[in-house]
C-alpha cells in the first residue's frame, strides 16, 4: 500500500461560524493540496473539526447571552456547513463526541502512567469576586515577550506561549472591572526542556516547507530553555482531568493537539473506507504516514512544539509530523476580522452571493501566505472578472469553434508545452514551495496565453489539448468548473496524448459586486 498523507487543519473554536479570514487561511490551502494529491494518484486524508473545550466558548457565550452548550451546538453546525459550502472536502470532521474524549484521556493517561508529567506550582491570575482562576480566554493583558495585547495561553503576534501568570497587567475578560490578584496552584505539566534537543533535530531534518515567519519563531523558541507546559488547569470548563493529584481540574485545551490529531486520522480513514486495527494505527512509528499541518501562525507552538514534545514523550511509539504550512491574518478593509464589532464577511454568505469558483480563486490570489493581505468586494469583482472570467470565456468560445469535428491531432510541440504547464502548477502545489497565490498567478498567465492564441489551421488539436491540461491543473481551485467540464480531474505526471476531442465548455458568470 502506498504512503498515506494525513493533512490536518486545526479545529476552530466552536464559538461562531467561519469568516473569510478562516477560509483564506488554512482551510482553502489544505483543501487545494488535498485535491492536488488525489488528482496525481496519491493517498490522502483531510481532517479538521471543531473544538468545544476552549475557554473562548465560555467567554463568547457570556457575551452573546447564551449557554456554552447552545453556542457549541450552533457553531458546530455552522462550521461544518460553511466548509462544505466553500468546497472544503473534509474526510473526518471531529466534534465533542465521547470517542474523542476517550482518545484524549487515553493518550494523557498513558503518558501520566509512564511518569512523563510532573506536579508543579504555577502562578495564575485569580478573581476574588468570582473565585476563579483566569487562564487562556479568561485573562487578557500584555505579552511578556513582544508586549502585544492579547489573551493568555498563546500570543497571536509572536506565537509564543504565554503563562497566564506572566501577563502584563492581567484583567478578567468577562469582568474587566473586577480586581485581579496572583495566586499559586499545583498543576500537572510536561517538562518541555527535556525534549528541546530532539525537537530541534526534528526540524533540522524536516519542516522544509515552513514559511519564514514560522522558521523565525521556531528558532527563537528553541534558542532558550522551554518553559513547562501545563497539561491541566485549575478550572472546570473542558475535559475533566482523571488524575488524583489534580482532582477537579480540566485538561488544558492547548495540550490536546497530539491526541486530537490521532483521533482525526482514525475518523478520516474510516470515512474513506479504510479498516484500522486501532485508532492510532496511522500514527504508529513505521506506519509510513506523512503528517502535514496547514495552520494559522498563532497555532505554531501547540501543534509544532508542544504536540511534537508529547509525541516524543511516547518513547518512540508515534511518528512525528513532517511539514507545517502557516499563514498570516487575512484582513477586511485593512482591519482584522472582528465578530464582536460586526466587521466580518461570513464564508457561507459570500458563496451564496458569488459563484464559488470566483470566491476560491480570489482567496487563492490574495492568500495571506507570508504577510497580512486584505479582502474587499471591489477587488473580488475586479480581479475575478479580468483575470479569470473574461479570459476563460474567450477560451471556451474558441474551443466551441472546433467541437463536432471529432478527434483532432496533438503535436509533439503541444505535448511538450503540456508537460511544462503541469510542471509549473506542480511547483505551486507540492509542499516544498506550496503557494496558492502563485497557483492563481500561473492560472492567470496560462488563461491569458490561451485567450491571445490566434489558432491557425492545424493547431486546433493543440489548442484544445492545452486548454484541457490547464483546466485539470486548475481543478483543485476551480472545483465547479472542472467538475462540469471534465469526466475526471486526474492530472497526468506527463502527457503523451496523440489526439483530443473538443467538447463544449461551461462559461463562468462574472460578479459585478
Amino acid at each position: 500500500m502506498s504512503r498515506t498523507t494525513l493533512i490536518i487543519s486545526p479545529a476552530p473554536t466552536a464559538n461562531g461560524d467561519l469568516h473569510l479570514g478562516h477560509i483564506a487561511g488554512p482551510f482553502l490551502a489544505a483543501d487545494v493540496h488535498t485535491r492536488y494529491l488525489r488528482a496525481t494518484g496519491r493517498n490522502v486524508l483531510l481532517a479538521t473539526g471543531f473544538q468545544d473545550t476552549s475557554t473562548y466558548v465560555v467567554t463568547t457565550a457570556r457575551r452573546l447571552g447564551m449557554t456554552p452548550k447552545a453556542l457549541v451546538a450552533r457553531s458546530a453546525e455552522q462550521i461544518e456547513t460553511t466548509l462544505a459550502a466553500v468546497g472544503v472536502g473534509v474526510d473526518g470532521f471531529t466534534g465533542d463526541e465521547d470517542r474523542f474524549v476517550k482518545t484524549v484521556l487515553g493518550f494523557m493517561e498513558q503518558l501520566h502512567a509512564a511518569g512523563k508529567f510532573e506536579l508543579r506550582t504555577m502562578t495564575f491570575p485569580y478573581s476574588p469576586a468570582t473565585g476563579e482562576y483566569l487562564v487562556d480566554g479568561y485573562a487578557r493583558g500584555g505579552c511578556p515577550l513582544c508586549l502585544a495585547d492579547g489573551c493568555a495561553g498563546l500570543c497571536e503576534s509572536c506565537g509564543n506561549p504565554i503563562a497566564a501568570g506572566d501577563l502584563i497587567d492581567p484583567k478578567s475578560t468577562m469582568n474587566p472591572d473586577d480586581p485581579v490578584e496572583l495566586r499559586e496552584a499545583q498543576v500537572l505539566v510536561l517538562p518541555m526542556e527535556r525534549y528541546r534537543g530532539r525537537i530541534r533535530a526534528h526540524f533540522a531534518e524536516h519542516g522544509k516547507a515552513m514559511r519564514p515567519h514560522m522558521v523565525q519563531a521556531i528558532e527563537e523558541m528553541l534558542s532558550r530553555p522551554l518553559p513547562d507546559y501545563p497539561i491541566t488547569y485549575p478550572i472546570s470548563w473542558g475535559i475533566p482531568a482523571p488524575f488524583q493529584e489534580v482532582a477537579g481540574q480540566a485538561i488544558n485545551p492547548n495540550a490536546e493537539p497530539a491526541a486530537w490529531s490521532i483521533y482525526c486520522a482514525a475518523l478520516s480513514a474510516e470515512r474513506r473506507g479504510m479498516k484500522l486495527a486501532a485508532d492510532d494505527e496511522l500514527w504508529l512509528a513505521g506506519a509510513g504516514t506523512k503528517v502535514v499541518y496547514f495552520l494559522g501562525f498563532d497555532n505554531t507552538y501547540p501543534f509544532a512544539v508542544a504536540a511534537v514534545a508529547m509525541l516524543l514523550a511516547s518513547d518512540g511509539r508515534y511518528l512525528l509530523p513532517e511539514e507545517f504550512i502557516t499563514n498570516e491574518f487575512y484582513e477586511l478593509d485593512n482591519s482584522k476580522f472582528s465578530t464582536s464589532r460586526g466587521h466580518v464577511v461570513w464564508g457561507r454568505d459570500l458563496v451564496a452571493e458569488v459563484p464559488r469558483d470566483l470566491v476560491r480563486f480570489h482567496l487563492a490570489a490574495t492568500s495571506p501566505e507570508n504577510q497580512r493581505t486584505d479582502f474587499s468586494r471591489l477587488a473580488l469583482a475586479r480581479v475575478t472578472t479580468s483575470r479569470l472570467v473574461e479570459p476563460w470565456n474567450r477560451v471556451a468560445d474558441t474551443v466551441d469553434r472546433f467541437t463536432g469535428r471529432g478527434s483532432l491531432p496533438v503535436s509533439e510541440r503541444s505535448r511538450a508545452a503540456a508537460a511544462r504547464i503541469i510542471e509549473r502548477f506542480a511547483a505551486c502545489y507540492e509542499l516544498d514551495c506550496f503557494s496558492l497565490t502563485r497557483a492563481a498567478e500561473t492560472l492567470t498567465e496560462q488563461l491569458g496565453r490561451l485567450a491571445r492564441w490566434a489558432v491557425r489551421p492545424g493547431e486546433e488539436g493543440d489548442f484544445c489539448h492545452e486548454v484541457d491540461v490547464v483546466l485539470r491543473c486548475a481543478a483543485p481551485i476551480l472545483i465547479d468548473l472542472a467538475g462540469a467540464a471534465l469526466p475526471e480531474t486526474r492530472i497526468p505526471v506527463g502527457t503523451n496524448r496523440m489526439t483530443v476531442t473538443p467538447v463544449t465548455l461551461p462559461r463562468l458568470t462574472p460578479w459585478a459586486g
